[in-house]
């Protein structure tokens, strides 16, 4: 079982076994009961060459004019992790007329840090590239994630090197979503995570906290009170204060009855009554006016 269907499984478990699905894989579980009706699938589009660097795309089955686009990155710890386990993610976005990207990228150990930015940023380029195609508008852009894949949104949003490889820059998006992300973890603590990051050298430059500037795109970052995994306060507290320390418009909500691994799950159509994800995001994407225009949003999910 991949390390983040793992996590979602244990903390799964008790919802499953009331609905009778505990026998089923988690996320096989969370993908089967979201209706895939209300959105189209092209699936296996190469980004670059390896064959790790897919995505699939999920669109409304009607247009009603060009729509928003969201790059979504899965956790996993970086060493696992695939994209047609977060098919949720897509039918879910879609629904509400996103159109989204959900991509695979390189894991440990064929890769470490950087190398999966730089998919990352390849990723959100082809995006960029290829919207159009897709029913999707370009100037609408936005990278969202969860756990390992919450960091990449934020990387990929908040240092402009791995943007600028692709002829980008952080201007270039919308705005970003971050759910349960790392952004401020040194020193690594996690025995898996450290190969991961070099450790015991691991470089300073390589957590997203350091890279907030007054051009930073706005935020999202949504967290769970009880995380045992990533602290919220720690990360996505550390990251808001930040953002608001140079300007950046930021939303920083936090749900009451969710985990670290039930957050994402609450994307899911049978998960929903756990906390209002998907709205929250459908909401912030679709209202988004950009950087000089932020949007006027609640600034605390408290007692959700």
């Amino acid at each position: 079982m991949p390390r983040l269907s793992r996590t979602v499984f244990i903390a799964l478990v008790p919802v499953l076994l009331a609905l009778g699905l505990a026998a089923c894989s988690p996320l096989g579980t969370l993908n089967a009961l979201t209706p895939a009706s209300a959105s189209e699938r092209t699936d296996g589009l190469s980004y670059g060459d390896d064959p790790r660097q897919k995505l699939d795309v999920y669109r409304p089955p009607v247009a009603h004019g060009a729509a928003p686009v969201v790059v979504f990155f899965y956790g996993g710890n970086w060493v696992s992790g695939e994209r047609a386990d977060y098919a949720f993610i897509g039918r879910s976005l879609a629904a509400h007329g996103i159109v989204t990207v959900v991509a695979d990228y390189r894991l440990y150990p064929q890769v470490r840090y950087p190398d999966f930015l730089k998919d990352a940023a390849q990723a959100v380029a082809w995006a960029k590239r290829h919207a159009a195609q897709y029913g999707g508008d370009p100037q609408r852009l936005f990278v969202m994630g969860h756990s390992a894949g919450a960091y990449n949104a934020a990387m990929v949003a908040l240092d402009p090197r791995w943007l600028a490889a692709q002829d980008m820059t952080p201007a270039d998006l919308r705005g970003w979503i971050g759910l349960a992300g790392p952004y401020d973890f040194l020193p690594v603590e996690n025995t898996t995570t450290r190969p991961v990051f070099h450790f015991p050298d691991t470089p300073p430059d390589s957590q997203p906290v350091r890279h907030v500037s007054r051009l930073s795109p706005p935020a999202l970052l949504i967290a769970a009170r009880s995380d045992s995994l990533v602290n919220p306060q720690r990360n996505t507290g550390h990251l808001a204060q930040a953002l608001r320390a140079q300007q950046v418009p930021v939303t920083e909500l936090y749900y009451d009855r969710v985990n670290h691994a039930t957050l994402i799950g609450s994307v899911a159509a049978p998960l929903r009554w756990l906390a209002p994800t998907l709205d929250d995001v459908a909401r912030y994407v679709l209202a988004a006016k950009g950087r000089e225009e932020p949007v006027a949003y609640r600034t605390s999910g408290a007692g959700r």
